[in-house]
């Protein structure tokens, strides 16, 4: 059991490594960088040219976080997108470079991204 989990985390680090060595956020254009633990989704907004974060939105955040509770994990994760989109609207980003962080583009990472693009995001 233990073999199989330092597998899973050393691929998932390899991943991580890989896209991030190809990815770089500017002002006008910084990195959506994701987050998941097992029971929140983490999403944030990094300008990597002056190491700061610009915005950023979780499940956790007072705007979203009762609202996000009595949904499913999946649903929250696109509601947490859409709030990111209207932030960096409000901040005049409309373009950004996606960092999925070593995880795979399904599930919860896929809904976030589609709830981004859908209130005025683009990748």
């Amino acid at each position: 059991m233990i073999l199989v989990q330092k597998k899973n985390n050393l691929s998932h680090l390899r991943r991580k490594k890989r896209i991030r060595k190809k990815i770089f956020g500017t002002q006008e254009n910084p990195r959506l960088s994701v987050y998941k633990s097992n029971k929140y989704i983490y999403a944030q907004l990094i300008d990597d040219m002056s190491s700061k974060t610009l915005t950023s939105v979780s499940t956790l955040s007072k705007e979203i976080r009762d609202e996000v509770k009595k949904m499913k994990k999946t649903e929250a994760s696109k509601v947490v997108g859409a709030l990111l989109a209207k932030k960096a609207v409000q901040l005049g980003i409309k373009k950004v470079v996606f960092d999925r962080n070593g995880f795979l583009y399904h599930g919860r990472i896929k809904a976030l991204a589609n709830g981004a693009r859908e209130n005025g995001l683009k990748f």
